[in-house]
C-alpha cells in the first residue's frame, strides 16, 4: 500500500464513470516503444475481431532503433489466406502511428496455460530463436 492507501499490484486499470473498477492489463507486460506504452491486451482484442482470424497474442519484441516494437502471432481462422500485410493494415486502421503491430507471425495456436492466460514467455522464447528474416 502507498501512502494513499493505493494497493500496488502492477495491473493496468482504470474507473468507469459508474466508479466501477476494470483490470485491463498488467505494466509489467507493455510494450516500450520509443518513449511509449503500448498494451498488449488493445492490440489482441482488435486483432481478434477480424473475422479471418481466430486467436491472436502480441509480445514485445526487440528492436535497436525502438527499444521494442508490437509483434502479433496470429491464428488464422480455417481456411483464411490472410497476409500480414492485411493483419498491419487493419489493426494500423484503428490506433495510433506508436501502436502499429510491426512484425506478425501465423502459428496453428496460442500457447496458453489452463486458466486460458497467454504464455507470453514461450512466444517471446519461440521470437528470439527464430531467424532474423521476417517472420
Amino acid at each position: 500500500m502507498d501512502s494513499e492507501g493505493w494497493l500496488k499490484t502492477g495491473d493496468l486499470c482504470y474507473f468507469d464513470d459508474d466508479g466501477f473498477l476494470f483490470i485491463v492489463d498488467r505494466l509489467k507486460e507493455l510494450i516500450k516503444y520509443k518513449a511509449y506504452q503500448v498494451p498488449p491486451a488493445e492490440l489482441e482484442h482488435i486483432l481478434v475481431s477480424h473475422p479471418g482470424i481466430a486467436d491472436a497474442a502480441v509480445i514485445p519484441y526487440p528492436d535497436e532503433e525502438a527499444g521494442q516494437i508490437p509483434m502479433a502471432f496470429v491464428v488464422r481462422q480455417p481456411g483464411s489466406m490472410l497476409s500480414d500485410e492485411e493483419v498491419m493494415d487493419f489493426v494500423g486502421k484503428q490506433v495510433a502511428p506508436y501502436k502499429r503491430i510491426r512484425r506478425i507471425a501465423f502459428v496453428s495456436s496460442i500457447p496458453k496455460s489452463p486458466a486460458g492466460k497467454i504464455l507470453r514467455r514461450e512466444l517471446i522464447n519461440q521470437a528470439l530463436s527464430s531467424p532474423k528474416s521476417k517472420l
